[in-house]
């Protein structure tokens, strides 16, 4: 393992990383700007998430230590890249920033990102028995040669450091964003049953990274590497470690948040239902009935 001096003081300019962090920055700034002077008044502490968690982490793991040894370390690109889809995402999403927007844009605005929200991309990305087979597909590159393009080659960098936590954002609208994707109690059952098998299956690229003999990407040797470098292989069992642990790790929070929006589901509809008169009672009772025949 690296000493903790180097873990501090490697850091690096990643441009693509500065690109994304910048254009939020500003983004989210702008939207608090005109949210204000439409007299909504963001919480402080959601902006605070916003930037020092969410941007900060994403600083952290593109620029930092992460970052600059990823090309050279399969296990320090892997944490990387897990926690860029996994993390950064759910931490910027303290922020609130859909709801900002909304607060802050016009009724055509608003308008247009309802219409982006209700894309299948979206919805398909962010529904709970899809987004973990996105995971999967990702993460299962790890298997192949396309491991070591993936860790070297700066056009591959740049779009995994952008497209990564655009499509982790993506997947964690659900939780973020409750009130976009609110769905039935029933819905909720089937997440349940699917993300129990995902906690097994999620795990297959980094049991497998961990317990293969061989190294799978075929790069046996690393220019110059520093007296704490791992062999190849060591790296490869390093880099399953991680993402074994990283993807059985996360499901455990996603479970109690499911929960959580079961519940608030659940009393949700109940409160429908006690709207709901005696002869509306009767008629939806009738209308399930012939449904059900």
């Amino acid at each position: 393992m690296p000493p903790l001096e180097v873990v501090l003081t490697a850091w690096q300019i990643d441009w693509a990383a500065a690109a994304l962090i910048g254009g939020s920055a500003v983004l989210f700034a702008l939207g608090l700007k005109a949210a204000a002077a439409r007299g909504h008044r963001h919480p402080l502490w959601r902006t605070l998430a916003f930037y020092f968690l969410g941007l900060g982490f994403l600083t952290v793991l593109t620029c930092g230590f992460p970052g600059v040894y990823s090309p050279q370390l399969r296990w320090a690109f892997t944490l990387k890249i897990s926690l860029l889809l996994f993390v950064v995402p759910l931490l910027i999403g303290l922020g609130k920033p859909i709801s900002l927007a909304r607060a802050a844009l016009s009724p055509r605005g608003v308008d247009r990102l309802n219409k982006a929200l209700a894309h299948r991309a979206v919805r398909l990305a962010g529904n709970s028995m899809a987004a973990p087979l996105l995971g999967l597909a990702l993460f299962s590159t790890f298997l192949t040669p396309a491991f070591y393009t993936l860790r070297t080659a700066p056009v591959a960098g740049a779009l995994l450091t952008v497209g990564v936590p655009l499509l982790g954002m993506m997947m964690a609208l659900p939780i973020i964003e409750e009130a976009d994707f609110r769905r039935s109690s029933a819905f909720f059952v089937m997440e349940f049953v699917f993300v129990f098998i995902e906690l097994l299956i999620d795990a297959v690229p980094g049991i497998l990274l961990r317990l293969n003999g061989q190294v799978l990407d075929h790069v046996t040797t690393m220019p110059s590497p520093l007296g704490w470098f791992p062999d190849a292989l060591r790296d490869q069992q390093l880099a399953g470690d991680v993402l074994w642990f990283i993807c059985e790790i996360v499901d455990l929070p996603l479970i109690i948040l499911m929960f959580i929006r079961f519940s608030r589901s659940d009393k949700r509809e109940a409160r429908g239902f006690d709207d709901l008169t005696d002869e509306e009672l009767d008629e939806l009772n009738a209308e399930h009935l012939r449904q059900g025949h």
